[in-house]
């Protein structure tokens, strides 16, 4: 038998000593943990998904073409929100309002000149860079920030994310509008960005939703010994012609391409919560799952908003009221709903609170903070007398708790229902119900002098983002 020489005998004992120990080393977030993170503020992850149907997901619609068991999974763990807003029924105005706190009218989006309903590549507009973002005020409080996804708040240096308080950026600047790039023969190929260069071009939209949740997945791991922010703006299941999906589920729902973009989100949501829950940081985490606008066309794509009327781009029920779960093992209720009218301009001062930012107090806000909704505490109600629907620049309908008017434009009239009794809008109360509709209108008078409507200034309205000749976002 061959007897090892001294010295290797040496290596080997100190390379099984090596092993041994490795078994036993701390996770990467045990440091933190052993110090006890009760004593810093939560960590927020704000999952957004793009055009996803508010009956897209089994927990809201159980007729739901799709499986998404790791988002139902998410509602039986955390609680359910049930008459959940967007300010707009399209991307650009309802992310600047998610971002802000604010109506799109009133920081400059609502219906960008030259642009349209939605931010176009190469836009001159953007996200002012006075406005303060969540990132930014979660960043004064010694969070880590990172947006990865679909930003659409402008695609020039001044307006992207990494100006606008987060340090990291990974993701497309803008959607890729198939119909409009058909026209606009001199739009650069849609790209994607690592912070302020493009590193993909065109980027590859089947793998998208993958890739956001391995970069995801390793800034969580990258920052869990400090409290972090972590904004997942997706691109799926988009407003595109066709959804996108990687290999692996392509084919794999019942439901046709957008079925397959779905359970894949589906999937990045659950691969999220595993890592949370991996490295010891679920009771520490509060996780934000939504959706900007209803499903376009439903029917024809794929997209459903059942049990609700009407689609996205418009202010039905359908196109503008969201689903919205939030999960913080220990902190929010399990299997709980709430049907209190929040929005989701709500989310800046409740995560700031939360973290110990004190929301800005210098401008007028029209998000609330939804903290006692959110810990179910006893008697909390909505914290919103009124909800405008704005259509680009103009107010379409207003909500006060159950009830909603729509205007018809140059009238007295209006069609008027009750959302807890009717989901579907089919039965105009107007007529029985003349001081509900009288005191509505007074809500929309109110927010006509305060926001403005159409070519009306508004009081307490702030300029949009505006910078002189854009240049297309290439590869370097």
């Amino acid at each position: 038998m061959h007897v090892p020489s001294c010295f290797t005998r040496i290596m080997f004992v100190f390379m099984l000593t090596i092993v041994v120990e490795a078994a036993t080393w701390p996770g990467p977030c045990s440091h933190a943990i052993a110090n006890g993170l009760d004593d810093r503020p939560p960590n927020i992850v704000l999952i957004l998904c793009d055009n996803l149907g508010y009956g897209d997901v089994g927990c809201f619609n159980s007729d739901a073409k799709q499986q998404t068991p790791r988002i139902d999974r998410m509602a039986v763990e955390g609680m359910k929100f049930t008459h959940c807003y967007a300010a707009a029924p399209v991307c650009t105005p309802s992310r600047v309002a998610l971002m802000t706190g604010c109506y799109p009218r009133r920081v400059g989006l609502d219906y960008p000149p030259q642009d349209g309903l939605v931010l176009r590549p190469v836009s001159r507009h953007g996200l002012h860079p006075d406005e303060v973002t969540i990132a930014e005020l979660l960043k004064s409080q010694g969070y880590a920030t990172a947006c990865i996804g679909k930003w659409h708040l402008g695609d020039q240096p001044p307006f992207l994310p990494t100006r606008q308080g987060f340090d990291q950026y990974y993701g497309i600047p803008y959607s890729d509008d198939m119909t409009a790039r058909a026209s606009q023969p001199t739009w650069p190929p849609l790209p994607l960005m690592e912070n302020e260069t493009v590193v993909e071009a065109p980027a590859d939209r089947n793998t998208l939703t993958r890739r956001y949740t391995e970069r995801a997945i390793a800034f969580i791991e990258a920052n869990c010994e400090r409290p972090f922010f972590l904004y997942l703006p997706h691109a799926m299941p988009g407003s595109t012609s066709e959804p996108f999906a990687s290999e692996e589920f392509q084919g794999r729902s019942n439901n046709g391409p957008w079925g397959d973009s779905v359970e894949e989100l589906d999937w990045s949501t659950g691969r999220i919560l595993d890592a949370l829950q991996r490295l010891e940081l679920d009771e520490q985490t509060l996780v934000i799952w939504t959706n900007d606008n209803g499903a376009p066309q439903p029917g024809r794509r794929g997209g459903s908003n059942l049990p609700l009327k009407g689609a996205a781009y418009g202010v039905s029920e359908g196109g503008m009221r969201v689903p919205l779960i939030a999960l913080w093992r220990g902190h929010v209720p399990a299997g709980t709903e709430c049907s209190e009218m929040i929005t989701l301009m709500d989310m800046l001062p409740t995560f700031s609170l939360l973290a110990g930012a004190t929301p800005p107090q210098d401008r007028v806000m029209d998000g609330r903070d939804i903290r006692p909704l959110l810990f179910n505490e006893s008697d909390a109600a909505s914290p919103h007398d009124a909800f405008f629907f704005y259509h680009t620049n103009q107010i379409q309908a207003v909500r006060s708790g159950p009830w909603k008017l729509y205007l018809a434009p140059h009238t007295e009239e209006g069609r008027l229902f009750h959302l807890m009794d009717d989901p579907l809008e089919a039965n105009d109360m107007a007529e029985d119900n003349p001081k509900i509709v009288a005191r509505l209108r007074d809500h929309v008078e109110a927010a006509r002098e305060d926001l403005g409507e159409r070519d009306r200034p508004g009081k307490n309205v702030r300029p949009l983002g505006v910078t002189q000749n854009p240049t297309a976002r290439r590869m370097p």
